[in-house]
This record gives C-alpha cells, sequence and structure tokens, in this order.
C-alpha cells in the first residue's frame, strides 16, 4: 500500500490487525457466547412531561458492537437473545456496529440484528467508525433489516393522544451532526429523546432545554475502571461523561459501555452492557441511586 497520509496508513493498519485477531480467535474457538460477559444494568429516568400512557416504558440501549472485533456471530446471536428477554418497546443502537472491516461476514452480523424483537422499534445513529469503513452499506443493511436509522431525524411514537418523540444525531466527531434541523422536526408535545454516539454532545443538547434524556455509547466506558475512581482512560467527546449515568442540566446523560473492543480486546471491571431504561412519568416515586451532577 502506498498511501501516505497518516490517518488512511493507521486504519489500513488497524484493518490487517482486525482480521488477523479474528482469525486467530476462530481458529482458537474462542468466539463463543457466555451470557455471563455481559452486564444488563437497569436504570430509572424520570422524564417530566411523559404521559402516565408511556410510564414504565422500556428501552434497551446497547452500543459499540464493534462486529467483527471480540463480537463474534455467535456473540451478537447470544445478545440478540439477551435483548430479547428484556421485552423492551424500543431498541436504541447509538453507533459504532462495526469497527475498521466491513466485509459481507461482518455484514452479515449486522443482519442479525433483524431478529431484535421490541415492542415498537429499533432505532439507531451512525458513529465515527461507521462512517470511516462504510455508512452507505451499513444504511443499506440496516434498512433491509427493519431498524430506523435517525440522521438528524425524529421518530415519534404514540399511545392514544399521547407522544413519546425519540430524536437522532449523525456522528459530532465527523461534523456530521444538525441538531437545528432536529429540533425543527421535533412536535411541539411530548417529551423528547435524543440518541448521540458522543456523550459529551449532551452540554449542547441540555441547553436547549428540549431533551429529557441523552443515551450515548463511544467510549466504552474505557474499557476499564478503578473501583471509586472510574476510568482513567478519556478521549475525544468522552471526556466529561465516560460512563453511566449524570445529571447535566435538566437532562439525564447515560453513556452505555458498549458491547465490543476497539483495537486492544481488553475490559477490566467493565464488562460489555446491555442498558434497560425504564421511563417513569411526573407522578410517579423514583427509587434509583442518585446521578453524578455536573
Amino acid at each position: 500500500m502506498k498511501e501516505t497520509n497518516p490517518h488512511i496508513r493507521a486504519l489500513y493498519l488497524r484493518q490487517k490487525m482486525q482480521t488477523a485477531m479474528s482469525g486467530v480467535r476462530d481458529k482458537l474457538g474462542i468466539h463463543e457466547f457466555d451470557a455471563r460477559d455481559f452486564e444488563i444494568v437497569p436504570v430509572t429516568v424520570h422524564v417530566n412531561g411523559l404521559d402516565p400512557e408511556f410510564n414504565n416504558y422500556k428501552i434497551a440501549h446497547i452500543s459499540d458492537i464493534h462486529l467483527g472485533q471480540w463480537i463474534s456471530a455467535k456473540r451478537i446471536e447470544g445478545v440478540v437473545n439477551l435483548v430479547n428477554k428484556q421485552k423492551p418497546d424500543i431498541v436504541a443502537i447509538t453507533g459504532d456496529s462495526v469497527s475498521y472491516v466491513v466485509n459481507e461476514p461482518i455484514l452479515d452480523m449486522l443482519r442479525y440484528l433483524k431478529n431484535l424483537k421490541p415492542k415498537d422499534a429499533t432505532l439507531a445513529v451512525l458513529g465515527n467508525h461507521d462512517h470511516w469503513i462504510g455508512a452507505d452499506e451499513i444504511r443499506k443493511v440496516m434498512k433491509e433489516t427493519g431498524i430506523i436509522e435517525l440522521e438528524n431525524d425524529v421518530y415519534t411514537i404514540k399511545r392514544g393522544d399521547a407522544q413519546l418523540n425519540i430524536a437522532g444525531i449523525d456522528s459530532v466527531t465527523l461534523d456530521k451532526h444538525d441538531l437545528n434541523a432536529v429540533l425543527n422536526k421535533l412536535p411541539e408535545s411530548g417529551p423528547a429523546i435524543l440518541l448521540a454516539h458522543e456523550p459529551d454532545f449532551a452540554d449542547v443538547s441540555a441547553a436547549t432545554g428540549r431533551f429529557s434524556l441523552q443515551l450515548s455509547g463511544h467510549s466504552h466506558g474505557g474499557q476499564m475502571i478503578i473501583p471509586g475512581v472510574g476510568t482513567p482512560f478519556r478521549g475525544s467527546e468522552f471526556k466529561k461523561y465516560p460512563l453511566g449515568k449524570y445529571d447535566v442540566g435538566d437532562m439525564v446523560q447515560y453513556t452505555n459501555r458498549g458491547l465490543g473492543t476497539n483495537v486492544f480486546w481488553i475490559r477490566i471491571n467493565c464488562p460489555p452492557e446491555i442498558t434497560v431504561l425504564n421511563l417513569q412519568s411526573s407522578n410517579s416515586e423514583i427509587k434509583d441511586e442518585p446521578n453524578k451532577k455536573i
């Protein structure tokens, strides 16, 4: 490869590394699904203005699948079954379904998401890796499998006259987000939840006063957590809100630790996460641990 651009060269090397590591994983047979590897994290969120029709509305949130690295075909099949067991109303996927390779085996793994069975819809936004490697191919497969991609768009769920709005912005890292377009599309009635791959965007979304909750990924929780300290690994767009639940103004920010890993297939005190969020209307009592106040 004669490409001299440092970013392209680094991408090529990571593609080679992913292919080699996946080959070793398959030869050694270390690609089996074990439900004990994944933590299902229940989170209660109080949503101002939530109609009682949506009380106890359940969102299963997954992120950063990074198909083809640690997440194998057998693991994504197991994850889908785990998510379905939660009986969610919607599934929210907050970006980076792939890492450094998009080929037919990986797209076939992505197609397996068609087996997600939420009551209402599976909604997704793309992350930086999705754009780097093959946004058009990923979008095509998502459309085939019935996943609704919210590319600076809004999806409204109705229960009679009651509404709950789920919005999504495209990658902040690659400057493809358009929050103004989202705000213009949002109906005046009903609370709004934002899907945004990058968690630190919460400072911007919270400032609008329009969102009750932002769901994000991107950080993988740092892939290492020191008890009582958190993660020492923070990077672009996940310096402030790297994992878990935060109060950002009047909005709740939740950062999922992700399912997969990036270049290094290591997690320490930071297991892959499936978040199960339970929405509570304003007249419901909440029994939940305090959020981190920012």
